[in-house]
């Protein structure tokens, strides 16, 4: 097999977001078993940043292991991406021609276009994450036939847009987390020329965790539901800060709600004495975090995967999802590793029940950790992907 290139908008050891921690754990652990892996990036630092701005040298790294090739970006109309983009935020109409401009107008890197023309013969794949760039859906036109999609695809707005349909019903295969998230790519995509399957996402498996030291060290006596992640709306935080509102005027208990993780949020005044914002941990404090949690919360709607509800089981702890996500329901159903709600009430009698059942508390966690340790550790997935490289490769 020739080098599979890997097309990503932007690429650091440092940067956070799912399919960029994912990617990285991925290039590396592929690498590492002796496959011919490149990361094709642009010079922009992160989502977060200003994607008109070259923040990296343009040229060739070594960067986690893995060779990463960088591109400048072009420069791009901001003002009628923003007009556009609040529109796909809004669920608004968008007509045809404003596609356009949204895809012409994000992340785009000319350059990086011509060097994948120039060299494709040099590589037999190039794999795309996320689906919704400009670098995704611009370099999948360059060589169709040899590219591969990993979306993380949720419910939304941009998923259906026109031009993702026309273009992702001509590669040569895409990848998936779950089969949920399959099953809404293809009710969304034509994949009937597309060879798909559901692969998983790499997991560090030898976690050790400890729920004394964090007790200790953040001084918290009392039990607690733990939230792990992003503080925000789209997150549907929101909504588990007012069920445990509720909660607490329902229910005499002395349980917390520990959130831990970037961004901000108001608290309800009511419960602002049971609510503990860590904001930001270091890695060993949030396993150790996992370990000492009654439960873990999931309460997002849009989830492609969720590496927090893996990492939750892997520390012995069940998880409690929302049942409006079809991907982290999923999951609890599959393992028999938690519970799942819909409304206030549903929320209530999961963690009433989680709380008082220790030993099936304890079961749902372990069953949990057996299904990811059996499907998400990373030997599994690179002899997965490697698996469906080599049938895709055959096929081209």
């Amino acid at each position: 097999m020739k080098k599979i290139g890997f097309v990503t908008p932007w690429f650091g050891e440092k940067i956070s977001g799912g399919a960029e921690m994912e990617l990285r754990g991925l290039v590396q652990h592929l690498s590492a078993a002796g496959n011919p892996v490149e990361i094709l990036t642009t010079c922009v630092q992160s989502f977060n940043s200003n994607w008109n701005v070259d923040y990296h040298k343009r040229g060739e790294t070594i960067e986690c292991g893995v060779l990463v090739k960088r591109f400048p970006v072009r420069k791009r109309d901001t003002e009628a991406f923003d007009a556009i983009n609040y529109k796909f935020m809004n669920n608004l109409s968008v007509s045809n021609q404003e596609e356009q401009v949204f895809l012409a107008e994000m992340i785009n890197s000319p350059m990086l276009y011509q060097y994948m023309k120039e060299h494709k013969e040099e590589y037999s794949l190039f794999v795309f994450i996320p689906y919704m760039f400009g670098t995704t859906y611009y370099g999948c036109a360059v060589c169709s036939e040899k590219s591969v999609l990993i979306p993380c695809l949720h419910d939304e707005s941009y998923a259906y847009m026109r031009h993702f349909k026309e273009r992702f019903s001509n590669i040569a295969g895409m990848i998936f987390h779950a089969k949920p998230e399959m099953e809404l790519a293809k009710a969304v995509y034509d994949l009937s020329q597309v060879k798909t399957a559901v692969l998983g996402e790499g997991l560090y498996t030898d976690i050790v965790s400890d729920s004394e030291r964090f007790r200790k060290k953040y001084k918290i006596e009392y039990p607690f539901i733990l939230y792990a992640g992003r503080k925000d709306k789209g997150k549907n935080v929101d909504t588990l800060l007012q069920y445990f509102q509720e909660f607490k005027s329902r229910n005499k208990t002395n349980l917390k709600l520990v959130l831990i993780g970037g961004g901000k949020i108001d608290t309800p005044v009511g419960i602002k004495n049971d609510v503990i914002d860590l904001g930001f941990i270091d890695i060993q404090d949030k396993y150790d975090a996992y370990a000492a949690a009654e439960i873990l919360c999931q309460p997002s709607k849009n989830e492609s995967f969720s590496l927090v509800i893996m990492e939750s089981w892997l520390c012995k702890t069940p998880v409690l999802v929302h049942d409006d996500c079809a991907v982290t329901k999923n999951f609890a159903i599959e393992t028999n590793g938690g519970l799942y709600f819909k409304n206030y009430f549903e929320f209530e009698g999961a963690v009433n029940y989680l709380c008082n059942h220790p030993d099936e508390k304890a079961q749902m966690a372990e069953n949990g950790r057996r299904y990811v340790l059996d499907n998400f550790s990373w030997d599994v997935i690179v002899d997965r992907y490697m698996k469906f490289f080599g049938e895709l490769v055959k096929e081209v």
